[in-house]
Order: structure tokens, then sequence, then C-alpha cells
């Protein structure tokens, strides 16, 4: 009883860590980006999705290296389908969002795509550096699209004036992340055991939700400010980044002799990832916006698939 309590206080403090450690980091890098001239979109697409994409990061990363591997994708593939599904659900519960070619073309191509290589990718149960190193250099060849192709409005820059705080906001934002990372892979690994579930069922809920309080917070509170295409191109970011980024730098720092892994039935996870992305794309293109109806939708179909999650991990 005693372990239970002092883990599940230390992941309790870890997750507070990574959210005003993200919250912080976020708010350094939109005062950053507001000098840089850059529009909302491309704004959550990249500042902000990398900075609440830094707690799966080091989640996935510290898991990895711990050779805690089912930790490592499960975190990944739960906080895609927990952003997708739970956050852009309630997001669009709230208000509904507008799309557009260029989003549903660049970036949920660019996200679908990259989730089909994965799963192309993880078909032999590993993910070896090569396919890593193949998977960041995408990361870093749409990061240069988007950079290339900016959008500029003047009137579609975020508040928030650069001062003297900054800098440190977002080193000690980035500090609490890390850390906050680390225990909370450790204490799950823990309350994976003394529960009955197996890691891979307690890094696809409990650490994915964790991990993505970051974005959760960032975009309901942007939509409810109608800054709808931050809240979006967060949701969108966060994902790729997950995917790319996240994975292709585990994969990257991953032992030769112990590539990243996945049991059979862990990889049906990953297959319903694929398929919820290709549902939202669809549903993107459809009358180019994405309705309450469809955010209510996406949240039952969800509180299902966590549902399987948890019992698979029992098995």
């Amino acid at each position: 009883m005693t372990s239970v309590l002092v883990n599940t206080g230390i992941v309790i403090l870890s997750v507070l860590a990574l959210w005003f450690g993200a919250d912080w980091f976020v708010e350094a890098a939109s005062k950053i980006a507001r000098r840089l001239n850059i529009s909302e979109m491309v704004i959550g697409l990249t500042i902000v999705a990398m900075g609440t994409s830094a707690p799966e990061f080091a989640v996935t990363v510290q898991a990895t290296l711990q050779q805690q591997n089912a930790i490592s994708v499960g975190n990944v593939v739960g906080s895609n389908i927990f952003n997708l599904g739970f956050i852009l659900g309630a997001v669009v519960c709230i208000r509904a969002i507008q799309t557009s070619r260029q989003i549903v073309l660049r970036d949920g191509g660019v996200l679908a795509m990259s989730t089909i290589l994965l799963m192309v990718f993880m078909v032999d149960g590993t993910l070896v550096r090569w396919e890593g190193s193949l998977m960041f250099g995408g990361l870093l060849a749409y990061l240069l699209y988007l950079f290339l192709n900016r959008e500029y409005d003047p009137d579609d820059i975020p508040d928030g004036d650069l001062d003297w705080k900054t800098i440190p906001l977002l080193f000690v934002g980035l500090l609490l992340i890390v850390l906050g990372g680390r225990y909370l892979v450790e204490s799950s690994v823990v309350l994976a055991t003394l529960a009955g579930l197996s890691p891979w069922a307690i890094g696809v809920t409990v650490v994915a939700a964790g991990t993505s309080a970051p974005e959760a917070v960032t975009s309901i509170v942007a939509i409810r400010q109608g800054r709808s295409q931050i809240s979006f191109g967060n949701l969108l970011g966060s994902n790729i980044f997950n995917v790319l980024g996240v994975l292709g730098v585990a994969g990257l720092v991953s032992s030769t002799s112990a590539p990243l892994a996945l049991a059979r039935n862990e990889y049906l996870s990953l297959v319903y990832l694929t398929l919820q992305i290709l549902i939202l794309v669809g549903l993107m293109r459809s009358d180019w916006r994405l309705t309450r109806k469809e955010g209510l939708i996406l949240l039952i179909i969800n509180s299902i698939a966590w549902a399987f999650f948890i019992a698979q991990g029992r098995l």
C-alpha cells in the first residue's frame, strides 16, 4: 500500500511538472515566435507543437534508454490516440473548426503518411536505427517546407512581448519537462506491476494521458480564446512530431542489439491509430470543417478504444 501511495504521488507530481513546464515553455516560445512574425497555424504546427510534445519526447527517449520499449512506443501511440480522440473531440465540441485544402493535403497528409510509414516499419515488430533516421529526416523535410512556405498575416500573430524573463522561462520549462518525464516513467512501471497491467497498457493510457496534458490545456484555452488555428495546428503538429520526431529519435538512440520492439497484440493499437487518422482526415475534408457532432463521435469511439486497451493489458 505504501508503495502504491508513494508512486501515485510521484506520478501526480511528475504530471504537474510536465504540465507547468510545457506551459512555460510554450509561453516563452510563442513570444519568440511573435518576434519572428510567424502566423497562428505555423506557430501551432511548429513552436507550440514542439513545446507540448516535449513531455512525450522526454518520456519516450528516457524509456528507450531504460529499454522499456512498451512504454516508449505505447506512450506515442497512446498520446496520438488521446490527442486526436479525447482532446480534439473536446475542442470541437466547444467550437467547430474550419479546415482548408492546404491543411488537409499538407498537414493531414503528412500525419496520415507518417503513421502509415510507422505501421509498415513495425510490421516485423521492431523499429531499427535506419528506420528511425528516415522518420526523423522526414520531420526535418516537413519543417523546412513549412519554413519556406510560411504564411504571414500581421493580424494573425499571437500576443505577448519578448522580455528578460522569456529565455529563463524557456529553459526552466524544459528542465521541468525532462525531470517530470523521467520520474513519470519510473513510477508508472512500478504501478503497472502492482496493478496487474502490462507496461504497454500503462504507456498507452496513463502515461499517454499525462504527457498529453499540455496539448489538452493549450488547445482548450486557445479554442476558448477564438484561436482555433493554434489549437488545431497544435494537435496536428504534436502528432506529427510524436511519430516522426519522438519515435525517430528513440529509434536512433535505441541499442542495435535491442531496437524498439512491439508485440503482435500491441500492434493492433497502432493499426487503430492509423484508421483513426484516416477517418479524421476524411472528416476534415467533409465540408472543410469539423463539427460538434463529429467531435462527440471522436470522444465516444476513443472511450471504447481505451477500455479495450486496458482490457488487453490484463491478458
